[in-house]
């Protein structure tokens, strides 16, 4: 009845949002944080807890696809058309928003959780934004710079974009399981080397529950939709598109009911919210001044803007689409990393010059 009644998707995804926004606001899974550490104090656990997710995202979602729960190519993510335009000038101008906001779309839910009204402005610019982005006024530029633009993998023999795909249709043999493999004992090893990771049990366990609710999407909304009367998207989770179809849900009557990634960005909330007052950390927050806010409405735009362009955030990308080893998702990743940095650059030391030079690291803690 649950499934017949439309309202599966959304409550599967507040489920899993809850597990999200929880685990991150409990144990500070952030990929901005993650990023500056590393940069400016030589401390990588922040980024190999981002790896490990992945890590777990990977191997959970291709035994899923094994097991026949779950249909990979069903994902607009292994569209075999790449567009490297948008993945890499998205991905810049979302790495250089999220430095302006000092996180991603993902963790200013999880912000919101704890009481931070700057968090919601950034929810709220980066929702509309990306709506305008995917189909308003920005939206033509989208079709010119992207859509346009965008390769056909099929040219090279492969149904998709996946990097199993691509090495199958490059060497003639099925390469799905042997490319896998090679990527997840690669990432295994770089995250598992560090013995200070190994003991940052804090870290370890956010990245195997950011995967494994990553890998409850595709499981979740494969299941029903297999059994729903209506349309059902394939998705897992992501934090640019979604905050914008909750918008239109509450402002407006769409005709339709909340989809699974609604769901997650209301999740995220409750979740993060459940720890902060767990650990009794809700704290109300506003920008302190005309220039902070200033600077968080350019970067929720720009996470918008460059999200819908990229097809992804921190979390849609770097994860999601990671899970299903597509070669958008490195581009994206790297792209956003060099956008973080150029940002950073300009905030903290006055010029995006200063991303080009050494960077003077403090201790780490």
């Amino acid at each position: 009845m649950l499934v017949e009644s439309g309202f599966a998707p959304p409550l599967a995804g507040l489920i899993a949002g809850t597990a999200m926004g929880y685990v991150a606001r409990r144990y500070h899974f952030c990929t901005m944080s993650a990023l500056e550490r590393r940069w400016y104090a030589g401390d990588d656990n922040g980024l190999r807890a981002w790896g490990l997710a992945i890590l777990v995202a990977i191997v959970l979602s291709q035994a899923l696809a094994v097991a026949g729960l779950f249909e990979p190519s069903q994902s607009f993510y292994l569209s075999p058309a790449f567009g490297w335009t948008g993945a890499i000038l998205g991905g810049v101008a979302f790495g250089f928003g999220m430095a302006l906001v000092g996180t991603c779309g993902f963790g200013a839910l999880v912000r919101l959780g704890g009481g931070s009204l700057r968090g919601l402005i950034v929810v709220v610019i980066l929702g509309l934004s990306a709506l305008a982005a995917q189909r308003g006024l920005v939206a033509a530029g989208r079709v010119a710079l992207v859509d346009s633009q965008a390769y056909d993998l099929s040219a090279l023999g492969s149904p998709d974009q996946s990097l199993g795909s691509l090495a199958s249709a490059l060497t003639g043999r099925d390469m799905t399981l042997p490319v896998t493999g090679l990527v997840v004992a690669l990432l295994g090893h770089w995250i598992f080397r560090s013995s200070a990771f190994r003991h940052d049990h804090g870290k370890i366990i956010a990245g195997v529950a950011i995967g494994t609710v990553v890998a409850f999407g595709w499981a979740a909304t494969s299941w029903i939709a297999a059994r729903s009367f209506d349309p059902v998207q394939i998705e897992s989770a992501s934090f640019v598109v979604p905050p914008g179809d909750l918008i239109l849900q509450i402002i407006a009557v769409t005709g339709s009911l909340p989809d699974y990634g609604v769901g997650l960005v209301l999740g995220v909330v409750v979740g993060a919210a459940a720890a902060a007052v767990q650990r009794r950390d809700v704290r109300w927050e506003a920008c302190d001044d005309a220039r902070e806010l200033s600077r968080h409405l350019a970067g929720a735009a720009l996470m918008g803007v460059g999200g819908v362009f990229s097809l992804g955030c921190t979390i849609g990308q770097g994860i999601s689409a990671a899970s299903l080893l597509t070669i958008s998702a490195p581009v994206v990743l790297i792209s956003i990393a060099i956008g973080a940095r150029l940002g950073l650059a300009y905030i903290l030391e006055g010029s995006i010059r200063y991303a080009f030079m050494p960077i003077e690291r403090g201790p780490a803690k």
